[in-house]
């Protein structure tokens, strides 16, 4: 990003949608709306002539759908873009889309109430804004490709909805191993990464990832049809099963306890933790207390420092961590506070924390990895 203030071009087919991120944006001191576009054609113009530093981009617009316009624009001049999604499971879906291709996060604006709602949303358009503009933004895969994320996207590429090759089993292990994951920005396509390299037998995963209510059922349906290992959302007093990870639901607070032998879920209706909910200070605290050095822990992209003390917790509990490294993230603030509270024993390139927990889980791990 250029120094001075975030330039914005606002792209949506809605005057008023327009106007009124407009005047968002130009209410902070750091940031200026240089442009408004009704469609993707003329944003395309705006975008070559005024070389802005984020674009906020309409899901669905005329002339040019804005997954297609993303997708392009991705491949062919890639930059930060913040999707403005609709709430709906359709809306989901194609956010979900979207992220795969490389916008950095989204905002869900609401149906009805459209002016207020967005003006009570204002803050987190504009830190999300804030986060887009010093995001490391990747190249996206050509038509018909996946990226391996973590990777410059088109290095290794292979095609969507399966790894290049199929987990291999791990064989018997212990019930009680138990993997939490956390993430916020840039997290949806790294746990991707993470979890399709996981074989079906792979211990029970709990996964926080920073998003609102409706967007992560479409989440964890998209995982499961990518993933040896099945995935959905967690759901009150379910037990944790091995082969299985459970993702929080958007706007609700998961935690682990346990029930006997078994791992159950907690799922409830808590305060916002470091201002967020789900927090990934909740499952990891819960992780420290009821699993101890039977936990793993993988902290992953994201803004901020949710989970990072919670996470030295579960490693003096005895857990073992892998945080993922600057040049593989979207954004360093989550994996740096990690590392900033003595919490990691690994720091790792997304694409080689599957692998490094596999060879763990496996017993090689034991004879060559030492806490750092």
């Amino acid at each position: 990003m250029r120094s001075g203030k975030i330039r914005v071009v606002v792209v949506d087919d809605s005057a008023l949608v327009r106007s009124l991120l407009s005047e968002i944006i130009n209410r902070q001191s750091d940031m200026q709306c240089i442009g408004a576009a009704s469609d993707p054609l003329v944003a395309r113009e705006m975008i070559r002539e005024l070389d802005p530093d984020v674009i906020t981009l309409d899901v669905e617009m005329p002339r040019m759908d804005g997954i297609d316009f993303l997708g392009r624009l991705m491949r062919l001049r890639p930059m930060p873009v913040v999707m403005i999604s609709t709430l709906t499971e359709r809306g989901a879906e194609v956010t979900m889309r979207a992220l795969e291709l490389g916008a950095v996060d989204f905002v869900a604006k609401p149906r009805i109430g459209l002016a207020s709602g967005l003006n009570e949303l204002a803050s987190q358009i504009v830190d999300k804004i804030r986060v887009a503009a010093v995001a490391q933004v990747r190249r996206a895969p050509a038509a018909g490709a996946t990226a391996v994320a973590g990777q410059p996207h088109g290095a290794g590429a292979h095609p969507a909805g399966t790894p290049s090759a199929a987990p291999s089993l791990l064989g018997r292990l212990s019930t009680e191993k138990v993997i939490c994951i956390g993430a916020s920005t840039g997290g949806t396509e790294a746990i991707r990464e993470v979890l399709v390299h996981m074989p079906a037998d792979a211990p029970a995963i709990a996964i926080t990832q920073h998003m609102p209510p409706g967007f992560t059922t479409s989440f964890a349906a998209r995982l499961n049809g990518l993933c040896q290992i099945t995935v959905k959302e967690a759901v009150d007093g379910e037990r944790i099963l091995p082969g299985h990870a459970y993702i929080a639901p958007g706007g609700r607070q998961f935690a682990l306890a346990r029930s006997g032998a078994n791992y159950v879920a907690v799922v409830g209706d808590g305060a916002p933790v470091n201002r967020h909910k789900p927090s990934v200070e909740v499952l990891f605290k819960s992780a420290a207390a009821v699993a101890g050095r039977n936990a793993f822990g993988i902290m992953l992209t994201g803004m901020g420092a949710d989970g990072a003390a919670a996470m030295r917790q579960m490693r003096d509990a005895g857990s073992y961590n892998y945080v993922q490294d600057e040049a593989s993230c979207i954004v360093f603030g989550m994996p740096r506070e990690a590392i900033a509270h003595g919490a990691a024993d690994e720091v790792l390139p997304l694409t080689q924390i599957a692998p490094a927990l596999i060879a763990r889980l496996r017993g090689a791990g034991d004879r060559v990895h030492h806490r750092i």
